[in-house]
């Protein structure tokens, strides 16, 4: 009687840690990975460098390494500037196209945006209902306009946002000729996400599940 007890503990436990890591799968399988605007105009020698684009670029990978090594949703945003007075992402220039160190693979969704919000006028949002997409795991440039703006966005189309604030970089702004400091852009755009449109969370804490 006690081994059929015991057999049947075991049986009972191996279903519920096969039931949690299944649901646990299909949680990250509806999870995914959006990369906002990491283009070569936005680093050294582009024509808007950002303060910080090479190491935010280099946190952007290994987020990007771990989408890739688990086989979830991956999708590159790229925008292509089309109002005349633009002085980057030109269309057709070196300068507009994603950078290398999160250069997207031949299998690897890229979207064209022309606007800030990335889900303005773009496949986005269908993209991500064709694949039952919740969540949203959020990097990119520049912090204070096209991230702030597509967060907000997905919030209020109810998707759950997670932004990756070492892996975001924007620039100095000015306001009545005052110099705001692009790491007060930075943090100031990030605190105001958190909380209510998304969870803000370093790389570190991100790939080590915290």
């Amino acid at each position: 009687m006690k081994h059929l007890l015991f057999t049947i503990v075991i049986f009972s436990f191996s279903l519920f840690l096969g039931f949690s890591q299944q649901k646990s799968e299909n949680k990250n399988m509806n999870t995914a990975l959006i990369l906002i605007d990491i283009q070569n105009d936005y680093f050294e020698n582009g024509t808007m460098p950002l303060v910080g684009s090479t190491e935010a670029s280099l946190n952007a990978r290994q987020i990007l390494d771990k989408f890739r090594a688990e086989g979830w949703p991956i999708i590159h945003i790229q925008h292509i500037a089309a109002r005349p007075s633009s002085t980057f992402f030109l269309p057709k220039t070196t300068g507009s196209d994603i950078h290398n160190n999160v250069k997207p693979t031949a299998d690897e969704k890229v979207i064209i945006k022309h606007f800030p919000n990335s889900f303005r006028e773009t496949e986005l949002l269908e993209y991500l209902k064709s694949r039952n997409i919740t969540d949203l795991v959020i990097c990119g440039m520049m912090t204070h306009m096209c991230v702030d703006a597509t967060v907000r966005a997905a919030k209020d189309l109810g998707f759950n946002c997670t932004v990756i604030g070492d892996a975001c970089a924007t620039r100095d702004l000015k306001i009545n000729d005052e110099i705001i400091k692009a790491s007060e852009v930075h943090n100031s755009f990030l605190a105001a996400l958190n909380g209510f449109y998304a969870i803000i969370k370093t790389t570190k804490q991100f790939l080590e599940g915290k």
